[in-house]
């Protein structure tokens, strides 16, 4: 039984905690209006419990805490915070919020309650609150800030949901959230929102990065001493006043780095970055972090490709640091970032620091931020396609670094990294995006598709009978210019179709078949085009020729040809070959009957993997490992259509699964690895391909294996191969 006076006193303590923190900026009367924010929300959430069992009231005293603690936001964000769920969770009204707390207190929390629960539904309805989400973004930031301490508070808590819901959360957080932190800024809370991510979906993995960072940091503490130590004293010789810390590298990003270079933990050289930060007035800011860069230098060898210099061209979320890798003593790399204490909260709070100093009138000009949120109201409003296609070109622009290019009059265009002359020509304007037929990039020609690289200065070379194709979305990076392409195509394809219509007609015509709805919807059929539409378009652009449109079409009972697109039943013939059958899966909490069901070719989960079940349009189910990469796209915005998955413990099936070897090459080593692979476990080997170079090699093997298990004694048995360095799996 829960102690009432246990229960009060805790809720005082948190309560008391925040005023403290919040203390030093309260003007006038804000103590009070806290105070009776607070009030409100508690008698408002009266009995209410979370899912742990704790009172309600502890939920919005958390977010309240992160919006003062670790974003700086002020007393309006507070008392919002605190009032964050009462008008969606009990009978108070925006009516009375606005009463007793006013017109900005109230626009915030209508923000918040319209992008409650934003993913919850369908797809179109998740897409649509997401814009309204973004609406609320170009009106007032604060709502997304609230919304992002509210998101990494339920993270935090995430240990007293159901498995399903853990998985949902997280993965939509993300999908959306990590990235919207990223981009304003708050990389404290887009790191500890993907680490807890990886925590509740690859449990293992997380468990087994964090026991080793845990394990080296005691030596790493004293590599970190002994690097400085030179750097401290000279530091303090030149009268700089300053503060050192190091930061280990997050779970998330050590595991990103461990995939993409392919090397294991101990390999990852910079683990950790030691951050000096000066504390100097603005007018010096510059001329000071390259004097420490030089101190810095002096002592040990810079590796020239890794200087990141966004002192003098910040980063479009506002971020200013300069940035070096180094040679230390021991001969390991070391990341040293130098920046000053301005630059280290807007690195560390992102937009709400650069709002305080802009409104403390420090900042001037608008920051690349601004000019972001900008750029997103421009996309609401000139947005005209569907909410999901919409939703997608958004995120693709929320997690990239910057390219920095030139006008041939020398005006600096930032761009997302890898954009292309083409974006580069829509961002210039619309219509010579349109127009456009090439470009020069200091001065040689280059075609459309060319990446543009830091400094690049670049001319577009137009023509009126220029038209935009289907392959310029290949190339097209940037919301801007993809959207305009596709309205463009879009018209295109209608006067396409339009003229196809007529042409089909005349053809009818000349047959003497009538042009009526069941006619169209014999020659659709024959021709298996999903669309009346897609039958005329194909027509007009002679992908299906008029002259195959004959009397026997309309006139033959037969069955008709194997169509173009008989998806279902390769998938079972895939079945077969694969041996997927019904009973292998329980889905839901019983044992499914299902034939129709596929193992995901994106990470070709195999028994004994966390997985779960994704129902596809035509009624089957795709069974994906609970850390694919399309999982997160696919639970966010599906996630009425996620089905809990888990395997049985029958073993007589077979499923593919890739092993990557390395080694040092010899005579007789693939004959070795074959005879594991077929002897010793009876696995039946698909392919094999190993490439060697300079006595080094590198294979890739598709097995098929029964489960996990399976597949690790097989690759515990092939590392013992004289030879062999290094054995894993890949999707």
């Amino acid at each position: 039984m829960n102690d009432p006076e246990a229960e009060r006193k805790e809720i005082l303590r948190h309560y008391r905690r925040l005023l403290r923190y919040a203390k030093p900026f309260l003007k006038d009367n804000d103590a009070k209006i806290i105070k009776k924010a607070f009030n409100t929300s508690l008698e408002a959430h009266g009995g209410m419990r979370r899912k742990s069992g704790e009172p309600y009231i502890l939920h919005p005293l958390a977010v309240a805490q992160i919006a003062v603690e670790e974003i700086g936001l002020g007393t309006t964000s507070i008392v919002a915070a605190l009032l964050h769920d009462v008008v969606e969770d009990t009978e108070m009204e925006i009516s009375d919020v606005e009463r007793e707390f006013g017109p900005s207190v109230a626009k915030i929390i209508e923000g918040l309650t319209k992008i409650s629960g934003v993913f919850d539904y369908g797809t179109s309805q998740q897409a649509e609150n997401f814009r309204k989400m973004l609406l609320t973004l170009s009106d007032d930031v604060r709502v997304i800030l609230i919304k992002l301490a509210d998101r990494l508070h339920n993270m935090r808590t995430l240990d007293s949901m159901p498995r399903h819901k853990q998985l949902k959360i997280a993965s939509e957080t993300m999908y959306l959230y990590a990235p919207l932190a990223h981009r304003l800024g708050l990389y404290t809370f887009k790191m500890e929102l993907e680490d807890l991510y990886l925590k509740y979906t690859d449990t293992d993995t997380y468990k087994d990065i964090s026991n080793k960072i845990r394990q080296t940091r005691s030596a790493r503490n004293k590599f970190i001493k002994d690097f400085l130590h030179p750097i401290e004293e000279e530091l303090r010789k030149y009268g700089f006043k300053f503060m050192i810390k190091g930061r280990p590298k997050s779970i998330y990003s050590i595991l990103k780095k461990i995939k993409k270079q392919n090397i294991t933990f101990d390999e990852i050289y910079d683990l950790f970055a030691i951050r000096i930060i000066l504390d100097v007035p603005l007018e010096n800011e510059k001329a000071a972090c390259w004097q420490v860069y030089s101190i810095i230098t002096d002592f040990y060898q810079p590796n020239p490709d890794r200087l990141r210099d966004w002192v003098n061209t910040p980063k479009a979320n506002g971020y200013e640091s300069l940035h070096t890798t180094v040679m230390s003593r021991s001969g390991q790399w070391v990341e040293v970032q130098i920046r000053t204490k301005r630059m280290d909260e807007i690195a560390e709070r992102g937009y709400a620091a650069h709002w305080k100093y802009k409104t403390e009138g420090v900042a001037s000009g608008e920051s690349g931020l601004e000019m972001w949120i900008n750029k997103v109201r421009d996309m609401l409003e000139a947005n005209n396609s569907d909410a999901l296609e919409f939703m997608d070109e958004f995120r693709k622009n929320l997690f990239v670094e910057e390219v920095f290019v030139f006008t041939p009059k020398g005006e600096l265009i930032i761009l997302p990294d890898k954009a292309t002359a083409l974006d580069f020509a829509f961002e210039i304007h619309t219509d010579i995006g349109l127009q456009c037929l090439g470009a020069k990039v200091n001065q040689k020609l280059v075609p459309l598709s060319y990446k543009l690289k830091n400094g690049d200065q670049v001319e577009i070379l137009t023509s009126q009978k220029q038209k935009p194709n289907e392959e310029w979305l290949q190339y097209a990076v940037t919301s801007k210019a993809r959207s305009r392409i596709k309205e463009a195509l879009r018209e295109e394809r209608k006067s396409k179709a339009e003229l196809g219509r007529v042409m089909l007609e005349n053809r009818l015509e000349q047959l003497e078949i009538a042009a009526t709805q069941n006619n169209i919807n014999k020659l659709q059929a024959y021709f298996n085009v999903p669309s009346v539409q897609d039958l005329y378009y194909r027509v007009a652009t002679g992908f299906i020729d008029i002259k195959s449109i004959k009397e026997v079409i309309f006139t033959a009972t037969a069955e008709k040809g194997a169509s173009m697109l008989e998806p279902k039943s390769f998938d079972k013939e895939v079945q077969k070959i694969r041996g997927i059958n019904s009973d292998m899966l329980v889905i839901g909490e019983n044992t499914a009957n299902m034939e129709n069901y596929t193992a995901a070719k994106c990470c070709n989960p195999i028994p004994g993997d966390d997985v779960f079940g994704f129902q596809t349009e035509d009624g089957g189910i795709e069974i994906h490992r609970t850390n694919c990469n399309r999982g997160i796209e696919l639970m966010s915005n599906y996630g009425n259509r996620i089905i809990k998955a888990k395997w049985t413990d029958q073993k007589e099936l077979a499923f593919l699964a890739g092993i990557r070897i390395k080694g040092t090459d010899r005579v007789g080593l693939v004959n070795d690895l074959t005879k594991v692979i077929s002897t010793s476990l009876k696995v039946n080997m698909r392919s094999i391909t190993i490439d060697s170079n300079d006595g080094i090699f590198e294979g890739n093997i598709m097995v098929f294996v029964n489960d996990t298990g399976h597949l690790d004694m097989l690759m515990q048995r092939m590392g013992k191969v004289n030879g062999v360095l290094t054995v894993e799996r890949f999707d």
